[in-house]
C-alpha cells in the first residue's frame, strides 16, 4: 500500500482467494462479462501499419525492423484498433518475466499469434488495460493456460474474477495513474539523459587517453606529434609506435578437454565476464561439462572477440580463467611491452569498432564477421610501456567513478519502475482510494512521451516480446 494514499472506508470478501478484499462497492465480474475476443483477420492488406508488443506497449515497427517479412507475409496478421487490449498469451510455463498486455493507441495490424480483447460497457478500456496489468504483474496467469507451453485462449479470460469500480471511479483511477505516470517519465526520461551525457564523457575520456589527444600524467596535450601513416589514426604523439596487430598479438586456439572450466562470454558493455547461465525447472544447467568439450581455454590478460559482433564493441582483455564459444577468437600478446588492458581499453573505442565494422564481411549488423587474418593486419597504436601502465591506471580510476554514478542511476530508474507497478496494483485493485486525489489534480497539456516509459538498452537490439531474442553469443 502507498502509505501517502488512505484504504477505502469499507471493504468485502471478494470471495476469490487472490483477490482478497475489495472496496465494498465494487463488483466482481466475470471476465466475459467485462471483456471480448476480437478477431479481424488483415485480408487484403486493409492496413500496413505494423504494430508490435515491446516492454508492455504497442509500438509502430519501423520498416527496417521488419526483418525480412513481405507484404504476403502480413496476410497471417489481424487488425487492431485504438482502446484494444493486445495479449501475448503463449509460453507461460518458460517465461514469467515478459510484459504480456499491451493497449494499442494506432490503428494497424499485429501477430494473430496475439489475443485481442475489447472492454465491454463496464469497463474503461484504459482501466481494463491497467487491470489486466496489474494481474499480470502479480503473476496471476502464470496459474492458468493449458498445453505442454502453459498457452491462455479465451476460455482463460472468460472465467477471469474483475474488479468493477463505478465508471466515473474507473475515470478517476485513469486519470491518477496518468498524472503520476507523466510525473515520473519526466523524471526517468532526465536520469536517462544523464546517463547517455555520462556515456558520452567516457568514451570522449577513453579515446583521448588512449590516442594520445592528451598526456593522463600532465593532463595536457603531448609536447609534439608525427603523421601516423595511417589516415583513420592521424596525428600521435611523436614517440608513439604505430604496429600491426600481427606483431602484438598472436592467435591461441587452447581447447578444453573436459568442459569443467568457467564459462565466459563477451558483452559490449561490460568486456569478458562469467557467463550467467540460465536454469531449468529441475534447477540443472543447461549447458553441462560434456557440451563444453572443446570451447577455447582463456588465461588472464588474453583478448577474446566476439567474431560476429566486434564492430559493437563485445571485446576485451580477460581478468579471469576460463573457456568461451568455439565461435570467439582468442589472441595473447606476444611481446613483454604490451600492456593487454591498454589494448582493451584501445579496441573498444568508436574509432576502433569503426574500423572493425568496415572491414568485417557479411550482411551488415547481422552477420558480420571479423575473422583472425583481418584483425592482425590491422595497425594499433604502442605508447611505450611505462605510458600504458599509466593511461590505463587513469581510465581505470576513472571510469569506475563513472560506472559508479551511471549505475546509481539506472538503479533509481528501476526503483522508480518497481514503485510505478506497485502503486498501479494498489490503485486498480482497490488497496487505496485516489478519488479525492484525483479531483484536485491540475491539468497538464498533452505530452508526445506521457505514459511511456523508457527502458534500459537492450544488449543488442529491442528484445521484443514476439518470442524473438537476439543472442549475444553468436552461433555459441
Amino acid at each position: 500500500m502507498i502509505p501517502t494514499l488512505k484504504p477505502y472506508p469499507a471493504y468485502k470478501d471478494s470471495g476469490v482467494e487472490w483477490l482478497g478484499q475489495v472496496p465494498a462497492h465494487w463488483e466482481i465480474v466475470s471476465g466475459h462479462g467485462c471483456f471480448v475476443e476480437r478477431k479481424q483477420p488483415s485480408i487484403g492488406l486493409m492496413e500496413t501499419t505494423v504494430l508490435s508488443l515491446s516492454y508492455g506497449r504497442i509500438v509502430v515497427k519501423p520498416v527496417e525492423k521488419l526483418r525480412g517479412l513481405v507484404p504476403a507475409s502480413f496476410e497471417t496478421y489481424q487488425i487492431v484498433d485504438p482502446g484494444d487490449i493486445v495479449c501475448r498469451p503463449t509460453d507461460l510455463q518458460n517465461d514469467q518475466n515478459s510484459l504480456r498486455f499491451g493497449l494499442v493507441r494506432n490503428r494497424g495490424i499485429i501477430t494473430s499469434a496475439y489475443m485481442c480483447l475489447r472492454t465491454t460497457g463496464r469497463l474503461n478500456s484504459i482501466f481494463g488495460h491497467l487491470l489486466l496489468h496489474a494481474y499480470d504483474v502479480k503473476k496471476i496467469f502464470y496459474g492458468l493456460g493449458s498445453g505442454l507451453r502453459q498457452n491462455l485462449d479465451w476460455r482463460d479470460f472468460k472465467r477471469l474474477p474483475c474488479m468493477v469500480p463505478p465508471l466515473a471511479e474507473q475515470t478517476a483511477i485513469v486519470r491518477f495513474l496518468d498524472y503520476m505516470e507523466r510525473g515520473m517519465g519526466r523524471v526517468m526520461r532526465a536520469k536517462q539523459k544523464r546517463i547517455k551525457l555520462l556515456e558520452e564523457y567516457k568514451q570522449a575520456l577513453i579515446h583521448q587517453a588512449v590516442t594520445g589527444k592528451i598526456d593522463v600524467r600532465t593532463g595536457q596535450p603531448y609536447p609534439a606529434y608525427k603523421p601516423s601513416g595511417v589516415e583513420w589514426l592521424g596525428q600521435v604523439p611523436e614517440h608513439w609506435e604505430v604496429r600491426r596487430n600481427k606483431f602484438l598479438l598472436r592467435e591461441v586456439n587452447e581447447r578444453s578437454e573436459d568442459g569443467s572450466e568457467e564459462l565466459l562470454t563477451v558483452s559490449q558493455y561490460t568486456g569478458v565476464t562469467r557467463r550467467q547461465e540460465r536454469l531449468t525447472g529441475e534447477g540443472d544447467l543447461l549447458t553441462n561439462a560434456a557440451s563444453l568439450v572443446g570451447y577455447k581455454r582463456v588465461m588472464p590478460g588474453d583478448l577474446v572477440i566476439n567474431i560476429m559482433l566486434a564492430w559493437n564493441g563485445s571485446l576485451g582483455t580477460s581478468s579471469i580463467h576460463g573457456i568461451v564459444s568455439p565461435s570467439y577468437s582468442v589472441f595473447r600478446t606476444k611481446l613483454h611491452g604490451v600492456q593487454p588492458r591498454f589494448l582493451h581499453y584501445l579496441f573498444r573505442t568508436p574509432l576502433f569498432t569503426g574500423v572493425f565494422k568496415t572491414v568485417s564481411t557479411g550482411v551488415v549488423d547481422s552477420r558480420l564477421r571479423l575473422y583472425p587474418d583481418v584483425f592482425l593486419r590491422l595497425p594499433s597504436l604502442l605508447p611505450p610501456l611505462p605510458e600504458q601502465s599509466a593511461i590505463v591506471e587513469y581510465l581505470d580510476a576513472q571510469t569506475a567513478k563513472i560506472d559508479a554514478a551511471i549505475a546509481g542511476a539506472r538503479r533509481e530508474i528501476e526503483l522508480l519502475g518497481e514503485y510505478r507497478e506497485r502503486l498501479i496494483a494498489d490503485v486498480v485493485t482497490g488497496k487505496v482510494d485516489v478519488r479525492e486525489v484525483a479531483e484536485r489534480l491540475p491539468e497538464e497539456p498533452p505530452e508526445e512521451e506521457a505514459a511511456e516509459w523508457l527502458e534500459e538498452e537492450a544488449t543488442t537490439e529491442d528484445a521484443e516480446d514476439e518470442g524473438q531474442s537476439e543472442e549475444s553469443d553468436a552461433e555459441a
